[in-house]
């Protein structure tokens, strides 16, 4: 006979969401393996003794985590989310008739909490990783992509307007026996702008209303559009990321360098581990960059940028004199004139010329001076550092770890944008961008760990399983990434290797 299924309502339901919710759920497995308890003493100082009690500090940074996970940007949608999830619920600790806090709670606890107890919660997860294995340290890989500001374009306005009215009122307050005016603040990206030379020009000129923070940039081929950079620096044994932060999208990646790495170096040490090399691409070059590096007695393979020019074709460098000497010609010898400043770059160079005289009856001279009286070469007052990076990206190593850093950190920024919530900035200002980094990847490492230790459980399971078949000689070997089940049969004595691979 058919079947035909029908709901009965009733007036009591003797149900719990511990029963609702499956044993090996991963919000079980989440709540399991991450304490966040330490999180009430971290924001203790944000509160009073008095007043109406605030969202539980717990509650709101796992709303936020299942926020990431799920890749939801909206605080209205995660709060529907999380409503509508008996699963997420028992992980809040909301009982089926329980009411979760207002999307604008979120919003407004978020700007509450300071930068400091959200990297607290990044170096927590980060332990845990290190302390199941999945980091060496030994080699990190460095790599940025922009991430969308929470503001458009139609907010952008000429910088000269506001400059004009700061000047008049000042004016007015000169002739005034009352100063009511309170000094303008400089905005720290204004400083930026002007002691850095801008990939948009236009950033020096406008800004946005909306977000003062968020900078014009572009890749080749795309649109213009507001946006922050994301760093984020990788080590390359499972894959974990060591250090993360926002910075403005208007400076190079060179600029960015020392504060991103400076944070992994720190996060590291508190779990008595050292970086001892530095993966980056061609966009990290700098003489700042590299001599920051040096200083740190990092070992790095940063390919120089391409106006770097190693030789020069007839003259050779003399390093104890400081001259470029001619090697074809006359053989005459350039000295270092005087220290000059690129127009566009910014740059500091040094310029090396010849005597008018040195060259005068040069065989060479029409092809080697052109319209000129004398010979002049310019280069980077950091050559020598330039020279020596030269020399260790033209080795075999270096060519393989250019192709580390590229399956190491590229991954791990792909999987961010796409899948952890790091495309675009749902708040404003650079404060609250650097928690959006952060946040999204202490979630991508939060993912990575618990996937690592569900995978191992499996290898293991499977040895286990393979031994109860009467196979002999089973061991298991984990190196870097995978584990290798080496199985001898007693039937032909052959060894097959089967191998477990952690993405």
């Amino acid at each position: 006979m058919q079947g035909k299924k029908s709901i009965q309502p009733k007036m009591l339901y003797q149900v719990s969401l511990d029963t609702l919710v499956a044993k090996d759920n991963f919000y079980r497995q989440l709540n399991r393996n991450l304490d966040l308890s330490f999180i009430y003493k971290e924001t203790a100082s944000y509160y009073g003794s008095e007043g109406q009690e605030s969202i539980d500090p717990v509650v709101f940074f796992k709303i936020c985590v299942v926020g990431y996970l799920n890749n939801i940007n909206s605080d209205r949608r995660l709060i529907e989310f999380c409503s509508n999830r008996l699963d997420v619920r028992l992980y809040l600790q909301y009982d089926i008739d329980e009411t979760l806090p207002w999307h604008s709670t979120i919003s407004r606890t978020r700007q509450l909490y300071g930068e400091e107890v959200f990297l607290a919660l990044f170096r927590k997860v980060l332990s845990l990783c290190i302390e199941k294995g999945m980091v060496r340290g030994k080699r990190q890989a460095v790599d940025s992509a922009f991430i969308k500001a929470n503001a458009s374009l139609d907010s952008v306005i000429a910088r000269e307007v506001c400059n004009d009215v700061a000047v008049y009122v000042q004016e007015l307050d000169e002739g005034s026996e009352y100063k009511v005016t309170p000094p303008v603040k400089e905005n720290p990206s204004d400083q930026n702008d002007r002691q850095n030379s801008s990939k948009n020009g236009k950033n020096k000129t406008h800004y946005s209303t909306t977000d003062p923070d968020a900078k014009m940039s572009s890749k080749p081929g795309k649109p213009c559009q507001l946006n922050y950079y994301g760093q984020i620096v990788v080590d390359d044994a499972c894959h974990v990321i060591t250090g993360a932060n926002a910075d403005f999208a208007n400076l190079r990646d060179s600029q960015c360098l020392q504060k991103v790495v400076t944070q992994a170096i720190e996060n590291l040490r508190q779990n008595h581990l050292s970086i001892n090399q530095l993966l980056a691409d061609t966009n990290y070059s700098s003489g700042e960059a590299l001599d920051f590096i040096e200083n740190k007695d990092i070992d790095a393979y940063i390919p120089n940028p391409g106006g770097y020019i190693p030789y020069r074709d007839g003259f050779i460098y003399n390093t104890q004199l400081d001259q470029y000497e001619c090697t074809k010609g006359n053989k005459a010898i350039l000295t270092f004139i005087t220290l000059a400043t690129g127009h566009h770059s910014g740059l500091t160079k040094k310029v090396y010329r010849s005597t008018t005289g040195a060259c005068k009856d040069c065989p060479l001279k029409r092809s080697c001076l052109g319209k000129l009286s004398y010979k002049k070469i310019t280069d980077s007052v950091d050559k020598p550092l330039y020279d020596k990076m030269y020399q260790k990206m033209q080795t075999s190593y270096a060519k393989r770890m250019a192709k580390i850093r590229s399956k190491t950190v590229e991954p791990v920024l792909g999987t961010l944008i796409n899948f952890m919530n790091m495309k675009r900035v749902n708040t404003r200002g650079m404060t609250q961008a650097n928690k959006h980094v952060i946040m999204a990847t202490l979630c991508y490492n939060l993912k990575k760990y618990l996937k690592f230790t569900s995978k191992k459980a499996h290898a293991v399971t499977m040895a286990i399983d393979a031994k109860q078949k009467g196979l002999k000689n089973i061991f298991l070997t984990p190196i870097k990434r995978y584990l290798t089940l080496s199985i001898v049969r007693p039937q032909n004595h052959k060894e097959s290797n089967r191998t477990i691979v952690f993405n």
